[in-house]
C-alpha cells in the first residue's frame, strides 16, 4: 500500500526510486517541512512534461499555502515561547502571597492579632438594610451587627472582637454569615473575609492559594491584598 509520502510525490508526477537509503528516509519522516518542499518543487519542474508543463496558478498557489503554513508554526512557536515566559512571571508572582493576607470569598475568618475582624460583602442590588452575623465554630451567636442601607457593590463592616455582652471572643475561627434585604426581598450577597496565605501551588498552571478555613482558592478570586 502507498505511504502518505508516496502519494504526494505521485501527484508531483515524481516516482521514488526504491532503494534501501531511500526507503529509510521515508521511514524516518512523515512530515515535509520547507527544505524538502523546495526540493519536491525542483524535482517535479525537472521531471515535468514539456508538452504538459505545470500550470503556474497552482505552483503559485501551493507555494503561497506552504508559506502562510510555514508562517502560522513561526507564530505559534512564537506564542508559546511568550506564554512560557508569562507563566513563569506569574508562577513569580503568586510566590509573594505566602505570608500576605488576602481578601476572598468565603465565610471562615480568623480574628486580628490586636482583636476582631474586617470583611467585606458584595451586593448584588441596593439593599435596605444588611446585617453580619459572627458565630464561634460551634454556631454560637456572638455579635449581630446592622449596617443599615448599602448601594449595590461593596460595603465593608469592621467587628471589635466583642461580643453581644462585652467578652472578648477570641481569635476563632469565626463563621460569617451575611443577610442583605431591600424592603422584605432577599438581595443576593457575597461575604468576604480576610485570611492568610499558607502556601502557593503552580503544578496546575494558574496560582492556587492555601487558606485556613477556606481550603485552594484560585489566585484569580482574590479580591484585595493586605
Amino acid at each position: 500500500m502507498a505511504s502518505s509520502f508516496d502519494s504526494t510525490l505521485s501527484n508531483l508526477g515524481i516516482t521514488r526510486a526504491t532503494t534501501a537509503a531511500t526507503t529509510t528516509t521515508a521511514s524516518n519522516s512523515t512530515t515535509l517541512n520547507q527544505s524538502d518542499f523546495l526540493k519536491l518543487m525542483t524535482a517535479q519542474m525537472q521531471n515535468q512534461d514539456p508538452f504538459n508543463p505545470v500550470d503556474n496558478t497552482q505552483m503559485v498557489a501551493q507555494m503561497a499555502q506552504f508559506s502562510s503554513l510555514a508562517g502560522i508554526s513561526e507564530m505559534s512557536t512564537t506564542m508559546k515561547s511568550i506564554a512560557d515566559k508569562l507563566n513563569v512571571t506569574s508562577a513569580s508572582d503568586a510566590m509573594a502571597y505566602v505570608g500576605k493576607t488576602v481578601l476572598t470569598a468565603g465565610e471562615t475568618a480568623y480574628g486580628r492579632t490586636s482583636g476582631g475582624l474586617a470583611g467585606g460583602i458584595e451586593l448584588g442590588a441596593a439593599a435596605s438594610n444588611v446585617n453580619v452575623t459572627i458565630t464561634d465554630a460551634n454556631g454560637g451567636v456572638l455579635k449581630t451587627m446592622s449596617l443599615g442601607s448599602a448601594d449595590k457593590g461593596t460595603v465593608n463592616y469592621d467587628w471589635d472582637g466583642k461580643t453581644a455582652t462585652g467578652e472578648d471572643a477570641g481569635t476563632g475561627p469565626f463563621k460569617v454569615i451575611v443577610n442583605a434585604q431591600n424592603n422584605g426581598t432577599t438581595v443576593a450577597s457575597q461575604n468576604l473575609v480576610w485570611a492568610p496565605v499558607q502556601s502557593v501551588s503552580t503544578t496546575t498552571g494558574a496560582a492556587i492559594l492555601t487558606l485556613p478555613g477556606l481550603g485552594e482558592v484560585p489566585v484569580t478570586a482574590v479580591r484585595q491584598i493586605g
